[in-house]
């Protein structure tokens, strides 16, 4: 019996959840612990979220890790009360990745990408193996 294929929407639901954990616990210290890049508050990288600096909407950047990464841990208050506090982001990737890093971010962003089923699995793959590394 042939396997099943799976939902694009499945797909993409499956890569936030690697992506977002990737993100937050590649962040946290030995104890399990992150700071939200826009008000420092310190918290279990479970309890922390995955901010975008971009909209997720963006797919050039939804999924971005590296050299600029377009996602950081925030804490719910940051990225759901105050719409990700988009320009305290940009100060924190200017002042951690060098200046003009978020001006990169925001070109790169504009960038019409569409990404097939496969692309995106082989995406799943790699931030899984990534997150099995980092714990």
């Amino acid at each position: 019996m042939a396997k099943k294929k799976r939902k694009r929407s499945q797909i993409v639901k499956q890569l936030d959840s690697v992506f977002s954990q990737y993100i937050r616990l590649r962040a946290a210290n030995l104890d399990g612990f992150a700071e939200c890049v826009t008000c420092g508050k310190v918290d279990h990288w479970k309890k922390l979220q995955c901010g975008h600096f971009m909209s997720r909407r963006k797919y050039s950047t939804r999924w971005t890790a590296d050299p600029i990464p377009n996602c950081a841990p925030q804490c719910m208050a940051c990225n759901m009360y105050a719409q990700g506090e988009q320009f305290k982001f940009s100060i924190y990737l200017d002042q951690t990745y060098g200046e003009g890093a978020s001006d990169t971010l925001l070109l790169a962003s504009n960038q019409i990408i569409k990404y097939s089923d496969q692309e995106l699995l082989e995406m799943v793959d790699k931030y899984k193996a990534l997150l099995s590394e980092l714990k």
